[in-house]
């Protein structure tokens, strides 16, 4: 019998527990979805749980974890779901054509709170990939790769393993894995796009925090004039479960002040997600006073700018997930 599986009960889960954040973050990397990466995790820990006695410990319990988290992911991946963001399945609605049509709710790359992704790291650089690694684009671009590939890569460059650690992981040879690694990097240089262009948002600096409380004051205040000024020339808005995306200041303020007239009034809280900063929005309550949630939105900053507002409607699922009240009294705004 291991140390491991001599120890407690208690000191089992214990130890156990302490690889949950940085699972969640490998399996949300590997299957795009909040509640299915959650969901693989505890599958996980269970099945680690129930098989502590088969571990011998030849390798790490971090290891094993991982390859248990591994074959969890590719049998969630077999059902073939590619999620995606509004902007990988069309070209940008113009304004006069906006219309909100919803997609199934496995459509779409979901976010994801820091705190449940990103587990504490001392070294400020292997923080700066972490959170580089779940960014909603480089998220998205991942899915663009097989789900090997896929486990590859994160492994290899988010993660840092050697080669032939995850080839022993997959139970194959260091050469698959250099060459699944080399078609991997192929594929997300295709497709990264502006995953690789964003600016780094923690800690934010100086400018970025004034940007953002413009943001706020712009955006609490309806004021489309101030708003346009911090918006890049290009900027998306997406609003996922519709499949429409605008781009473009003039299209975005002209969204806000005609189909979106409805969030005139409305608060932001500030949260993080993705790596990036984040808010929660609140609008106006029309059955009474104070306010109601009405999304999640993950915001990416370039060059000065807001390049993208990412607004994440189905507040049922997001707000219990990012710990956010379901109600804001009037006189708490």
């Amino acid at each position: 019998m291991t140390d491991l599986t001599a120890t407690t009960t208690t000191d089992i889960d214990s130890r156990l527990e302490g690889h949950r954040v940085e699972l969640t973050g490998y399996c949300y990397r590997m299957l795009g979805s909040a509640f299915e990466a959650e969901d693989a995790v505890q599958d996980t820990l269970v099945r680690a749980w129930r098989n502590i006695e088969k571990f011998e410990g030849r390798s790490s319990l971090r290891s094993w974890l991982y390859r248990i988290a591994t074959n969890v992911c590719l049998d969630m991946l077999n059902a073939g779901n590619k999620r995606a963001r509004p902007v990988d399945l069309s070209g940008p609605t113009p304004l006069a054509q906006a219309a909100l049509n919803p997609l199934p709710e496995n459509t779409w790359l979901e976010p994801m709170p820091d705190g449940r992704i990103l587990p504490t790291v001392a070294d400020p650089a292997e923080a700066a990939v972490a959170r580089e690694s779940v960014r909603l684009a480089f998220v998205a671009a991942l899915q663009h790769l097989p789900p090997k590939q896929r486990a590859v890569l994160i492994l290899r460059e988010v993660l840092a393993w050697k080669a032939s650690e995850v080839a022993e992981l997959l139970d194959t040879t260091v050469a698959s894995v250099n060459s699944a690694l080399q078609r991997a990097r192929a594929t997300l240089t295709d497709h990264q796009g502006d995953a690789a262009t964003a600016d780094a948002a923690d800690p934010l600096d100086e400018e970025q925090r004034k940007l953002l409380e413009r943001y706020v004051a712009a955006f609490e205040g309806y004021d489309m004039k101030a708003l346009t000024a911090l918006l890049h020339e290009d900027a998306v808005m997406t609003m996922p479960p519709f499949d429409l995306w605008l781009q473009g200041h003039d299209d975005i303020a002209g969204f806000m002040t005609s189909i979106g007239a409805s969030c005139e009034g409305s608060r932001l809280v500030a949260t993080s997600a993705n790596g990036t900063p984040a808010f929660a929005h609140y609008k106006p309550n029309p059955d009474g006073p104070g306010f109601v949630p009405w999304a999640v939105q993950v915001i990416d900053i370039q060059d000065g700018a807001i390049t993208g507002m990412h607004c994440f409607l189905d507040t049922p699922r997001w707000f219990p997930l990012f710990g956010l009240p379901d109600h804001l009294e009037a006189d708490a705004a």
